[in-house]
């Protein structure tokens, strides 16, 4: 792997995995319309850790907050905030966690056909618009409840199929049930950190079994972990303010100008 090509695909890993446009959809069919080939299973395991690091290294402080609090509630201690929210992304990863498990070989196949990635991000559009009619956005933290946590939860299950977007749909998933926009976000990015960590610890023991399969020099997997670390967490600061006062509706745009794109390129044989 050359390292423009790993400075690509990491930033792209480091961007959409917190901007709501699929980070599984653009893995799948930007290197499909460039003629690229698999980078393989090292450098999936490695940009996962850099959007895992980008993840921490913006809510290291919520993070050691939550579970503190998660550990007072399990001595018996006072079950504020903080212990609830822990609690809430523990149930928020459960439906994920099922569906990956009893579902891996479907979810494989739906990401060797890009078509149907491409439909997925059609579908990932619509779910952003339809967010920007529902919900009042009036509620915060301290009114969360156990049942809004696993509908988000669900919406990240749905969000395993490559091009439906995780953060998109766990993003609208909390509008719908009335929750603020920085709220919703912060949630849903709290949320990412067992997702993501998730990902990259199956990633590694597929690697284990098959370690031949790396595909990439120590030079493209550092450029590429640097690239999703980075871009990442440039993007989850931007995203945090830009969703205080913003609409999803570029992204939803965005989403299906190049889902349809891609569809085109598939249908007429336009890729490299």
């Amino acid at each position: 792997m050359s390292l423009l090509r790993a400075l690509v695909l990491g930033v792209l890993q480091g961007a959409t995995e917190f901007v709501p446009v699929s980070s599984s959809g653009h893995l799948v069919l930007v290197p499909w319309l460039l003629g690229w080939e698999n980078p393989g299973l090292t450098f999936d395991v490695v940009v996962h850790l850099g959007t895992l690091l980008a993840v921490l290294a913006v809510f290291w402080r919520d993070v050691i907050r939550l579970v503190a609090a998660w550990f007072r509630s399990l001595r018996g201690g006072e079950v504020g905030t903080d212990a609830k929210i822990a609690w809430f992304i523990i149930i928020g990863s459960i439906p994920a966690a099922i569906l990956g498990f009893l579902f891996e070989d479907v979810l494989e196949q739906a990401f060797a056909a890009p078509r149907w990635v491409a439909a997925f991000l059609l579908v990932t559009g619509v779910i952003l618009a339809l967010s920007e009619a529902a919900g009042r956005r009036t509620r915060g933290f301290p009114a969360m409840r156990w049942l809004d946590a696993l509908l988000i939860g669900l919406a990240q299950a749905v969000a395993m199929l490559p091009g439906v977007s995780r953060s998109g749909s766990t993003i609208a998933a909390g509008l719908g049930r009335n929750l603020e926009r920085d709220v919703a976000a912060r949630f849903s990015f709290l949320l990412a950190i067992p997702v993501v960590a998730g990902a990259g610890l199956f990633t590694l023991l597929d690697w284990a079994e098959a370690p031949g399969l790396n595909g990439a020099s120590a030079g493209a997997l550092a450029v590429g972990f640097l690239a999703a670390a980075v871009s990442g967490y440039v993007c989850i600061r931007f995203l945090l303010s830009y969703l205080r006062r913003h609409s999803l509706l570029p992204f939803a745009i965005y989403c299906w100008a190049f889902g349809l794109l891609a569809l085109l390129a598939g249908w007429l044989g336009w890729r490299a």
